[in-house]
């Protein structure tokens, strides 16, 4: 038996995570259909479409023959609902140029950009 993490988010801020034993020469898609068959028994929190998430190990898409090996750490990836660099974007354009950035904080009377 292999023993893996698993950790899935099923919405902001709302990250379970646990220890799967499994057999040696389990696949990634075989983890995922189990670790997807214990997030549908728990009631339902978050509404997600659970069959477009992709599935990797230690930050890696990887396809689903990969064969697991002790000690990993399998991780569900969501589809992004909003795209970071828009929302960086738009926080910016929200805040203002003064409340952002490096150099935001300056003493009183200080040079530009230190």
């Amino acid at each position: 038996m292999i023993a893996v993490e698993v950790h899935v988010c099923l919405g902001p801020r709302a990250v379970q995570s646990w220890v799967q034993h499994l057999a040696v020469g389990t696949t990634l898609g075989q983890a995922a259909e189990a670790a997807l068959a214990r997030v549908q028994q728990e009631p339902a929190q978050h509404a997600c479409s659970l069959p477009n998430w992709q599935w990797g190990v230690w930050g890696r898409v990887l396809p689903p023959e990969h064969v697991l090996q002790d000690g990993d750490r399998v991780e569900a990836y969501r589809e992004l609902l909003v795209d970071p660099k828009v929302a960086r974007r738009e926080r910016f354009a929200k805040q203002g140029a003064r409340g952002a950035g490096l150099f935001s904080k300056r003493r009183d009377n200080a040079k530009p950009g230190y």
